[in-house]
């Protein structure tokens, strides 16, 4: 009898990193079919629906000017409005949030589709990925409105110029991507036997944000707390934000040093979320 040559063989033996490139591809209409569920079925049955995408920006960016900015007086950079300058920190902190948030509970949410078809588990962390970029768009696009409304259609004098470091852009997405991907992938492998991290992780991700230069320019928290700025200089996020602010508004600080510096901790926290994530797909259906 001849040995028979299979197309396709699924085995729980796998590569400590196994990103298999060429089987997601063949498995891109699934993907697609995720991206899809995530964008339809969040507001479906919500009466604004897709306006809440543009509502939640805008709300959080007029209260955090109202409050850190007209009470705190906390500055925002000479010429550049304060509206502004929150909207561009909160719509960079709400991908890397949502990606973060989503990719953690991969495992909880999805057991009993795990458990009765094979598919690459990686698909449904990266569909959300790609799905929360669908959101990010139009977030950009509600960031650009703003952008060309104060700078040629009001009457003050408002300093905000694009950088030609703007082409970085690609890079400070895919930065963020892999953060939340990465960190994403590790909480929700965790969580498979410590329910626990699913209620620490809210409180976490709320006090990540305060030191993550999201309502401040990482310069003015130098000058108020010198002591302990490393925190929030080195704090990947910051650094990502802070690069965003200044290609877009002109203002924050910019160092490509900084940026090979966080680009190194998101490929890193990356593939230690992938080999992890590897390790419990393999028994995860015994302890959820």
């Amino acid at each position: 009898m001849k040995d028979e040559q299979w197309l396709y063989t699924i085995s729980s033996k796998k590569k400590l990193i196994d990103l298999n490139f060429k089987e997601i591809w063949r498995y891109r209409d699934l993907v697609l079919l995720f991206v899809k569920r995530d964008i339809v079925t969040v507001y479906k049955q919500t009466i604004l629906g897709p306006l809440w995408y543009f509502i939640q920006p805008l709300f959080t960016s007029l209260i955090f000017t109202l409050i850190f900015n007209n009470l705190a007086s906390i500055p925002t950079g000479d010429g550049v409005p304060p509206f502004l300058f929150n909207l561009a920190g909160i719509t960079c902190w709400n991908y890397f949030k949502t990606c973060l948030i989503d990719t953690s509970d991969t495992f909880k949410k999805n057991q009993g589709v795990f458990g009765k078809v094979y598919f690459p588990r990686v698909v449904m962390p990266l569909s959300v990925v790609i799905s929360n970029l669908l959101k990010f768009g139009i977030q950009i696009l509600v960031f650009i409105c703003f952008y060309i409304y104060f700078k040629g259609f009001t009457s003050n004098a408002y300093n905000t110029t694009l950088q030609l470091e703007i082409v970085l852009l690609p890079v400070v997405i895919i930065l963020m991507a892999l953060l939340g991907l990465g960190f994403g992938m590790i909480i929700s492998s965790m969580t498979t036997k410590y329910r626990d991290l699913t209620f620490l992780l809210t409180f976490a991700v709320q006090l990540l944000m305060y030191g993550s230069a999201v309502m401040y320019p990482l310069s003015y928290f130098k000058e108020k707390l010198p002591n302990i700025s490393w925190l929030v200089e080195y704090n990947p996020m910051s650094v990502i934000i802070e690069t965003f602010r200044f290609i877009t508004l002109g203002v924050g600080e910019f160092s490509l040093p900084m940026l090979v510096y966080v680009s190194s901790v998101s490929v890193l926290v990356f593939f230690i979320g992938l080999i992890i994530f590897n390790k419990t797909e393999k028994s995860f259906i015994d302890t959820v």
